[in-house]
This record gives C-alpha cells, sequence and structure tokens, in this order.
C-alpha cells in the first residue's frame, strides 16, 4: 500500500486551482496504484500557526518539565511531522502569493524542521531523515514567473525538501491565470503534464 500526504494550501480550499490540480495528481496515483491511502491536510479547514517564542520553548523543554499547554503545542507539530514519516508520495499545493508561498505552508515548514527528527546537524553539515518519498509540487500563478528572477517559491521550497532528506521532486506549473485567454490552456497544461509524470 502506498500512502499520500496531499497538503492543500490554497486560502480558497477545494475551489483553488492547486487544489484541484492536487486532487488530480491523487486521481492520477489512484489509477497506478490499487491500494493507495490518502491523507488529506487542508490549511483552509485547518489553520497551521505560526511558531512564536511561546511555541520554541514548549519543543524546547523537556517532556517531563512541560505545561499541558506546552504539550498541546509539540504534539500538533509532532503530528505534522508523523504525516510527513507515514507518506510514501507527496502532493504539495503551491499558489503564488505575492510572489511568494502561502504564510501557513510557510508555517507548516517550520514546524517539520526540526533538528534529531527530520535532519541531523553532522561534521560534514546537515543531513536530511526523511528518505526515499516522492514529491509533486503543483504551483499556481496568476502571471507568468517560471525561470524569472521572481520565481523563488520553487527553488525556497526544493531547497527545505532536500535539507529534509527529500530529493525526488517533480513540480508542475499552472501559470498566467489570471491573464484573459490563458487560464484554461494553462490548466489544461499542467492536466497533462500531471498524467505524464504519474504515468
Amino acid at each position: 500500500m502506498k500512502t499520500v500526504l496531499k497538503i492543500d494550501s490554497s486560502l480558497f480550499g477545494e475551489n483553488g486551482v492547486s487544489s484541484q490540480l492536487n486532487q488530480k495528481v491523487v486521481a492520477e496515483l489512484s489509477e497506478k496504484y490499487s491500494d493507495l491511502a490518502v491523507i488529506n491536510r487542508s490549511f483552509s479547514e485547518q489553520a497551521i500557526p505560526h511558531l512564536d517564542g511561546d511555541w520554541i520553548q514548549a519543543l524546547s523543554t523537556p517532556e517531563a518539565s512541560r505545561s499541558a499547554e506546552q504539550q498541546k503545542k509539540v504534539d500538533f507539530s509532532d503530528g505534522l511531522i508523523n504525516e510527513v514519516k507515514q507518506a510514501d508520495i507527496l502532493v504539495i499545493g503551491l499558489p503564488m502569493y505575492n510572489f511568494n508561498i502561502p504564510s501557513m505552508l510557510k508555517a507548516w515548514i517550520d514546524h517539520i524542521a526540526r533538528a534529531g527528527v527530520t535532519f541531523k546537524y553532522t561534521e560534514q553539515g546537515p543531513v536530511g531523515l526523511l528518505n526515499g518519498k516522492q514529491v509533486y509540487l503543483v504551483t499556481t500563478r496568476g502571471g507568468v514567473h517560471k525561470d524569472s528572477a521572481r520565481d523563488t517559491q520553487i527553488q525556497f521550497v526544493t531547497t527545505f525538501l532536500n535539507f529534509i532528506g527529500l530529493t525526488e521532486i517533480e513540480v508542475v506549473y499552472a501559470e498566467a491565470l489570471n491573464m484573459q485567454g490563458h487560464r484554461e490552456p494553462s490548466i489544461a497544461r499542467a492536466e497533462q503534464q500531471i498524467a505524464e509524470l504519474v504515468r
């Protein structure tokens, strides 16, 4: 059995184009694998809190010394990490908001990046601990940014994924969604790309 973690980070939930294309990836994976389990994580339904000083303090406090509120914070972060650990495949919706990733996706990254759990420091530098997983990044943009200096999203996200050991990454682009006459053809091309990548 294969387990998929599907992350929809669109503010528009299931109506977001990235969420719809994420679902297309899962549908194609269902065709490829007869036994597929899907963990759904939609930020529009359950917000991802941004880390603050209290959260960092909770994570750095020994378990025996944590307050109930601190343990609640740690449990939430642990839950996000465990979802990634359980998954064989990650499908991450990556809409572009103001030239960057959604802020809750950045918050999710901050929860996932934990020394000794998802990466470790060695004499040779950091080593990722979450290996052997396939990742599909589905990025949607109102304009056209691919291969330009404005496209900082993909570099940032792939750098983080590599840092925690995830190097098998495919990127699907759906651009020009807010440009007249381009939306439907762009979505169709993205769907075709998904079919070819998953096949």
